[in-house]
């Protein structure tokens, strides 16, 4: 059996429920974002070597995020599909994780994305993170939406910061300190 349905040739796609809607939909926009998210986590732990509880938190971010993606599929008020939705245990596995992260002392200073490659996708994966929750938050003010996803997305990006740090930790490559001046020349 194939998966090809052909709405989307003409620029429609379907929610869990059933209901279609157009690709240009805030909502498809929000779910297009986490499964762009999605494959840019596949980077740093497929190609470099990063520490193992990173790969092993990534991967488990990485089934979560499908979770979203399936919580943003099924308007709330959708009360026939039983889809998955993010929920405050999820949220709270997060905040564990950031908790051994912080561990170690952020630096004092702001920092460049950048370093280690690992941590310049993790970097990037942080940036396309804070898409997909500024465009939940809008989708939220105007359709129902997981009342978890919002917060998930916030701590997700704070998480993937640390992790980026982490990477370079790892790698021994030190963080890259921001400096105002640079590239800065006077009339």
């Amino acid at each position: 059996m194939s998966i090809v349905t052909k709405t989307g040739d003409k620029g429609m796609t379907g929610l869990f429920g059933g209901q279609g809607v157009a690709k240009k939909d805030p909502r498809i926009e929000a779910i297009g974002t986490l499964a762009e998210l999605n494959a840019l986590l596949s980077i740093p732990t497929d190609e470099f070597d990063i520490a193992l509880h990173l790969v092993e938190w990534i991967g488990s971010i990485q089934n979560l995020l499908f979770t979203a993606g399936a919580d943003l599929a099924t308007p709330t008020e959708n009360n026939n599909a039983t889809v998955p939705r993010i929920e405050a245990r999820h949220i709270e596995q997060l905040e564990q994780w950031i908790t051994q992260l912080e561990e170690t002392p952020l630096p004092p200073y702001f920092v460049l994305p950048g370093g280690s490659r690992a941590a310049s996708y993790l970097h990037t994966a942080r940036a396309v993170c804070r898409r997909a929750e500024r465009q939940t938050v809008s989708l939220g003010q105007r359709s129902p939406i997981g009342e978890s996803l919002p917060t998930f997305l916030n701590r997700l990006s704070y998480f993937l910061f640390l992790a980026a740090l982490e990477a370079n930790r790892s790698a021994g490559i030190a963080q890259i300190r921001v400096s105002y001046d640079e590239g800065v020349t006077s009339a």
